[in-house]
Formats: C-alpha cells, sequence, structure tokens
C-alpha cells in the first residue's frame, strides 16, 4: 500500500465514526495536515494523473496523456516540469488564490520540477483576463513588494524551499521587435479575439491596448522558454495556457499539458468567484477565529467544492462523507466545523483549529445572545439615521460596502433576532433588500411592532451571515 493509500485508511475509520465529538475532529485533523507534506512518489503514473485531475476543471489533452507522460518522464529517470505563472499584482492573499498552488504541491510532492514564474514583465502589463477595463501598470517596488506577501500568506500551502523561481524580463526584456513580428505573423488575431471579456470590452465601447492584446503571447513564450511538460492556471487562462501549446509548436517543441482550476465561489452564496471587491473572501492573514466563522458561514452546497478545493482528501473519502449526510448519519454543521478546522488548521495549526472550533461552538450553541460574551453593540440613537447596509459597513464592518451588505440582504441573509422573556425564546425576522437601505432607526421598530412582541423583548440583534451586534436604545 502507498503512503497516501495508508493515511486514507486511517482518516477513513475516522470518518466513519461520530464528527461531532472534539477527539475524533482532532485526530482528523492531525491525519489530513500531515498530509498536506506527504511524500508521494510512490504512486503510479496513473494514480498521480488520477490525483490531479480529480481536483482539475480540465486536463488536457487528457488525464490518459498526463500519465503516459509520468511515466515516460519516469523512465528516463527524471520528473516533468511543471509550471504554475504568478503576476503579482496584490499585497493580499485569499484562500482563492491557493488553490492551483495545493495543486502544486502535489506535483512537487509526487517528484516533479516545479517552477514559479514570476511574471515580473507581464505584471506591468496586468493579466486582462475577465476584467472589463485597462489594469493599471505595476512599478518593480510594487511587484516586489506584492511578491513577498504572497508568499509568506501563500508558505502554509506550499513548501517554497524546493521550487525553482524564475522571472519572464529574463526572456521577454531582450525580445526584438524583428522577433516578436515574426512570431506575431503566425498567430492568428482571431485567436486572440476567442476571448469573451475582449469581445465584450469592444462591444461596449470599452479600452482594450495592443499590450493586453499580446498579454497570450508574452504568457506562452513562458512556456517556450521554459520547455513546459504541464502548466496549471485559473478555468478563465484556458485560452492563456493554450497559447503556450501553440507556441511551443511554432517552435518546433513537445506542447505542454494544461491543467485547470475551479474558480471558487465566495463565501456569500451568490454564485460570484471570491474576491476582495466583493467582501466574500477568506483572507490569509485573518485570525483562526474569523476563518472559522467564515466558513461556517457559507451554504450547504459549498462544502463539496471547499472540500476538493483546500483538503488533502481523497474524493472516495469525500464521497464517504457526503453520502453520510445524506443518510442523515452525519448532520452538515458536524461536517462544516470539520471543513472550517481544516481550514484553520492550515493555516494556524491544529491546536487552534480545536481552540476557534471551541469558540464558534461556545458562541453559537447558545440558546440567548445575551449569554454571549463581547458582541458588539449599536446605539440607535447614534446611528438609527443611517441606512442599515451603512451600520453592517460602515460602523460595525460586519460588509466591506453598502453594497456588499444589500447583497447580503438579497439573499436572505440578513435577520433581526428578537429575544423575549416568554416560551418562544428566540424569533428571527429576515429584513428585505428594501428594508436594509432604510434607516436602521425606522426599520426595526416597524418589523418589532409587526412581530407583536415588542411589549416581551428582552434583546433586539442584528444579524448578517454569522456575525451578531446587539442593537440598544430603541
Amino acid at each position: 500500500m502507498t503512503r497516501l493509500g495508508e493515511s486514507v485508511a486511517r482518516a477513513s475509520e475516522l470518518l466513519a465514526q461520530d464528527l461531532s465529538t472534539d477527539s475524533t475532529v482532532e485526530q482528523l485533523l492531525t491525519e489530513t495536515k500531515a498530509r498536506r507534506y506527504l511524500d508521494l512518489t510512490d504512486l503510479s503514473p496513473e494514480e498521480q494523473a488520477g490525483l490531479i485531475a480529480g481536483r482539475a476543471v480540465e486536463v488536457l489533452p487528457g488525464r490518459d496523456k498526463l500519465a503516459e507522460r509520468i511515466e515516460e518522464r519516469r523512465a528516463a529517470g527524471r520528473g516533468l516540469r511543471i509550471k504554475l505563472g504568478i503576476d503579482p499584482t496584490a499585497a493580499d492573499v485569499h484562500l482563492g488564490h491557493t488553490v492551483p498552488m495545493i495543486v502544486l504541491s502535489r506535483f512537487q510532492r509526487m517528484g516533479h520540477e516545479v517552477t514559479l514564474l514570476i511574471g515580473d514583465f507581464t505584471a506591468k502589463i496586468g493579466d486582462p483576463t475577465g476584467r472589463t477595463a485597462e489594469r493599471p501598470p505595476l512599478t518593480d517596488a510594487d511587484i516586489e513588494k506584492n511578491l513577498a506577501g504572497y508568499r509568506e500568506q501563500v508558505r502554509p500551502f506550499f513548501d517554497f524551499e524546493a521550487v525553482s523561481f524564475r522571472q519572464n524580463s529574463e526572456w521577454l526584456s531582450p525580445f526584438t521587435f524583428p522577433e516578436l513580428l515574426g512570431l506575431l505573423s503566425q498567430v492568428p488575431v482571431s485567436q486572440l479575439l476567442q476571448r469573451e471579456d475582449f469581445r465584450n470590452r469592444l462591444a461596449s465601447g470599452s479600452g482594450l491596448t495592443m499590450s493586453e492584446l499580446l498579454y497570450p503571447v508574452a504568457q506562452g513564450l513562458d512556456s517556450v522558454a521554459l520547455e513546459c511538460d504541464v502548466e496549471l492556471g485559473g478555468a478563465d487562462q484556458l485560452l492563456n495556457l493554450q497559447m503556450g501549446r501553440r507556441l511551443m509548436e511554432l517552435r518546433g517543441q513537445r506542447p505542454q499539458l494544461v491543467v485547470t482550476m475551479p474558480l471558487i465561489e465566495g463565501t456569500d452564496g451568490t454564485g460570484a468567484k471570491m474576491s476582495k471587491s466583493k467582501g466574500n473572501y477568506v483572507g490569509l492573514t485573518a485570525t483562526a477565529d474569523d476563518v472559522f466563522g467564515k466558513i461556517m458561514s457559507v451554504p450547504d452546497r459549498l462544502m463539496e467544492p471547499y472540500l476538493k478545493a483546500w483538503t488533502e482528501w481523497t474524493d472516495a473519502e469525500i464521497a464517504l462523507v457526503l453520502s453520510r449526510v445524506e443518510e442523515r448519519s452525519l448532520h452538515p454543521m458536524d461536517l462544516k466545523k470539520v471543513l472550517a478546522g481544516e481550514v484553520v488548521a492550515a493555516l494556524h495549526g491544529v491546536e487552534a483549529a480545536m481552540a476557534a472550533r471551541a469558540g464558534f461552538v461556545a458562541q453559537f450553541s447558545k440558546k440567548s445572545f445575551t449569554d454571549v460574551e463581547a458582541l458588539p453593540v449599536v446605539e440607535v440613537a447614534e446611528h438609527g439615521s443611517e441606512p442599515v447596509t451603512g451600520v453592517l459597513s460602515k460602523v460595525l464592518g460586519f460588509q466591506p460596502s453598502a453594497s456588499a451588505a444589500r447583497r447580503v440582504a438579497k439573499q436572505n441573509g440578513l435577520r433581526l433576532v428578537v429575544e423575549t422573556a416568554g416560551a418562544a425564546g428566540q424569533q428571527a425576522i429576515v429584513l428585505a433588500e428594501s428594508d436594509a437601505i432604510r434607516p436602521l432607526g425606522e426599520v426595526v421598530p416597524e418589523l418589532l411592532a409587526g412581530s407583536g412582541l415588542d411589549s416581551e423583548v428582552t434583546g433586539v440583534y442584528l444579524k448578517a451571515g454569522r456575525k451578531v451586534a446587539e442593537l440598544r436604545g430603541l
């Protein structure tokens, strides 16, 4: 049995047990945390290809071709040349950025030659993927600062000591204009304009610069320079990655295989990709308690894609727990706590994960919010004239913007929790989107009056997702 097989056997025994028990969960997190660093060189080419394909959107030209090339390189006494390109365009990193890094770590632990390509040259153009307008170019100082932050934040998911770093300015800076013209004469413009975001921008009259149009060509030249066997990228990068295959063919090289990773949905459950601008992300610098709480706030339907994206669980292990949820031998809340623990354990360690788990249970299993310490407080006399969305974003900081808070309301994620002295205990009143844009001091009294509980109320709380604040002075 392989090392991975032995780990899966141990974990599967735990996954079949009571996952509401702290001791079982702690053993499981210890096992799966160790798996993030497990030597995978004893896996067969077919097993390696399966482990990669199981977390990919596409493997082109196919999973069997990946296995064949692994076998071929192994027979020659070496591993595949794997490349992941990084344009260091931001200083802060969130969980969405770690998805390809986790797969890259698997390649690394399988014994392949991994290169992290720092797009210091292309970052000055800015990857136009998904953009509705041209991205401002970065300076060398911006790139250096962002790269330092990226490496430090992603370190829990990847061994930076066992990787080759290259910068694409090495070969793109000396590229001459005659060379570029000769290359472009073999690249149809129609291929560059296949990108939906380019077509949309042109149709709307937005600008599209030549530098952006040539970005896929520049990225493709990276693959040529490194003579890649495999390039990783997000699903939205497919056309860029295929350009690498095209240019390698033009240069007489064997085309690289392409492995695309899923774009992970954000925590707000709206279907939008995880991003800072939408406020639906989990930052890698967030505290253990914050990470745990954000994962616990996601809809149940996101547990499967999140388990695939951020854990080292195999497909069989994920299928096991999902079948238990379906047959009702495992409560979805208990599985979500394990998922949250997995993410916290990766970032902060198992001990921190168990502490965050205990803190979450202590706070959210209470029958009354009056038993919960240190809830933020909003004085309605002071902030009643502000819209509910403004209170959530500016006063409490629960959402990054009023528009983000409005999206939460649109998804029925905004509630007024009313506690009473009677047997009813708590009653939750959903705040509609139309309520969320009205002043707090008008909406809350109206809802309380309509509930018929205003004379018995002992506490009123504003709840957005898993975040709760007490309202005083009503």
